[in-house]
């Protein structure tokens, strides 16, 4: 499986901006994918996903309300809608793949899978 993400850049605080992933190869592999992210200096986290069979979303809390998480299946590509955008929101996103259905799809450790990122600066 390979993950093209897109739609990064530079926004100001308050904006929005929607993320891309394009899967090709096997997606059959794909039944959980997701978003994550990693600022500078820290560790990548977790912020959304969803499993494409049940049709659930899941998101961290800390962009809950602000963040939604979709997908076309026809089209293989994973979107992140990214409202309300903060300084701390800056950090490279990641796509990522799993062929595990799970209940808890925010371990990094479940995804064999991932795109090579792109890049969210949010201005003050």
């Amino acid at each position: 499986v390979q993950l093209q993400a897109s739609g990064g850049g530079l926004v100001q605080a308050g904006g929005p901006l929607r993320l891309s992933c394009a899967a090709s190869g096997r997606t059959f592999m794909t039944n959980t994918m997701a978003w994550f992210r990693q600022a500078p200096g820290k560790e990548r986290e977790f912020v959304a996903a969803m499993r494409w069979t049940a049709n659930s979303t899941f998101h961290a809390d800390s962009v809950k309300g602000r963040f939604t998480i979709s997908g076309d299946n026809a089209k293989n590509t994973l979107y992140l809608q990214m409202n309300g955008l903060k300084p701390d929101d800056t950090a490279t996103y990641y796509c990522a793949a799993s062929g595990i259905v799970t209940t808890n799809p925010s371990r990094s450790s479940l995804y064999g899978y991932w795109g090579r990122g792109t890049l969210v600066t949010v201005s003050s």
